[in-house]
């Protein structure tokens, strides 16, 4: 179940991280909302992972997940260039959060 929650946890960083960006400063009461929640959550999430997950490993997966997401929606959006380097290395932090999984 903390692997479930910490993914989810993960999901959120991207959330805020894209609320934050869209709420231009604070000045945008909606993405400003988002941001506020998604992060709460996101936090909380990774509290309650980190009880069954070591600390390195959790951090280090919610982080690379958020991560990934992030650059994903931003060039879906149009936001940042696609490349095969941006791919691959994006694909990277995904290969090691499921590693660092694989050997938990």
């Amino acid at each position: 179940m903390a692997w479930v929650i910490l993914v989810l946890s993960g999901v959120l960083e991207a959330v805020w991280a894209t609320a934050l960006g869209a709420s231009n400063g604070f000045k945008r009461v909606v993405p400003t909302i988002v941001f506020v929640a998604g992060m709460a959550l996101s936090m909380v999430g990774l509290a309650f992972a980190m009880k069954e997950i070591p600390v390195g490993t959790a951090y280090a997966v919610w982080v690379g997940i958020g991560a990934s997401l992030t650059v994903v929606v931003a060039v879906l959006r149009r936001q940042e260039a696609a490349s095969l380097a941006r791919l691959g290395l994006v694909l990277g932090l995904v290969a090691c959060v499921v590693g660092l999984k694989v050997v938990s």
